[in-house]
């Protein structure tokens, strides 16, 4: 088995079943993608609950691969889903993400947070383009990157 690198935090548009994503996961990476729970498979587990917001599909990959990027995967992950997905970007700056698009686009965006008693709730994306507040405030947006 190739190594694993470790945890991968998304968030999708729109309700989405577990089981649809977990298959879309499956596809993107060519292996089982299991259920938190579930026997049997060697490595990759996916657990997906909903919250609210404008991104109410949390996705929480475990033992996710370290030999393909973590964009990559959910760039493919939203094409074959047909919605946009949310996913942390190398930044410090915690409003920052990349936004994984159904055409397979990457790019950075802003997002409002807030925590709830079921999870993060995501709202107002936004480009990440050096002149919104959310840019000014936090470290890594003093020019944009390309995702």
């Amino acid at each position: 088995m190739t190594g694993m690198a470790g945890l991968w935090n998304w968030s999708a548009a729109g309700l989405i079943e577990p089981e649809r994503v977990r298959n879309a996961l499956a596809g993107a990476l060519e292996r089982p993608v299991a259920e938190i729970g579930e026997g049997g498979v060697d490595g990759l587990l996916c657990d997906v609950y909903h919250v609210g917001g404008e991104f109410p599909t949390l996705i929480d990959v475990f033992l996710a691969p370290d030999e393909i990027a973590e964009e990559t995967v959910a760039s493919a992950v939203a094409v074959r889903l047909g919605t946009d997905i949310l996913l942390p970007d190398d930044s410090l700056n915690p409003t920052r993400h990349v936004l994984a698009e159904p055409n397979g686009t990457l790019r950075l965006v802003h997002v409002d947070e807030e925590e709830t008693d079921d999870g993060v709730e995501r709202r107002h994306v936004r480009p990440c383009t050096g002149a919104d507040p959310a840019c000014a405030a936090g470290p890594g947006c003093s020019r944009p990157a390309a995702a």
